[in-house]
């Protein structure tokens, strides 16, 4: 007969780890560190998927619609107005408006605004223009915002006297039309109701 074996067992000898003592907040920050690197793969995942819809459910990618940086072609489509300088305070706050719309309608960058804008530029405008762009040079006068370039023309071509004067026009025509109105409203002296 053959020997039997028989079967051992062997265990593996077990180490103890050191242990190390964190602190509460060396905890959170880890925790933290984790939570950070897990949005962040998750936000490159979307990225590299071009999709932050979570997901369609179909299995396949939704495209989404790039929008193209809107050239001075596209920006003049919307058929910007052109100010001369002579229109006054109401030709003036026209055109601004009508500037703050087509930024928008031609999806018009931020930093393309003034130099669009002072294409419709003409007349004095221009000339003020011209000489503004020479005396603060082509790149510091280009990326000024928008909001600084309606504030220097409007201080250039609507004073405050004038802002002021109309103010009153119309305060005066306002109360005009009010006390008009009262008189037709109040039975003259004599007459039958």
């Amino acid at each position: 007969m053959l020997p039997t074996r028989r079967a051992t067992r062997t265990t593996p000898a077990t180490t103890t780890a050191p242990t190390t003592t964190v602190t509460e907040a060396q905890l959170q920050a880890l925790i933290d560190q984790g939570v950070a690197a897990a949005l962040a793969e998750r936000d490159a995942s979307r990225s590299r998927d071009g999709d932050n819809s979570h997901g369609s459910g179909t299995g396949g990618r939704r495209q989404v619609p790039t929008q193209r940086e809107c050239t001075y072609t596209d920006f003049l489509k919307c058929q910007p107005i052109n100010f001369k300088g002579t229109e006054g305070v109401v030709g003036l706050t026209q055109w601004a408006e009508k500037m703050e719309s087509v930024f928008l309608i031609s999806n018009c960058a931020i930093t393309n605004q003034v130099k669009f804008a002072s294409c419709t530029l003409q007349g004095s405008a221009l000339t003020w223009w011209n000489s503004h762009v020479r005396a603060v040079g082509q790149d510091v006068a280009y990326t000024m915002p928008w909001t600084a370039l309606k504030r220097m023309i409007t201080d250039k071509y609507c004073p405050r006297g004038e802002i002021k004067k109309l103010e009153s026009e119309y305060w005066n025509l306002k109360v005009r039309s009010m006390i008009g109105d009262l008189q037709s409203t109040i039975p003259r002296v004599g007459t039958h109701v």
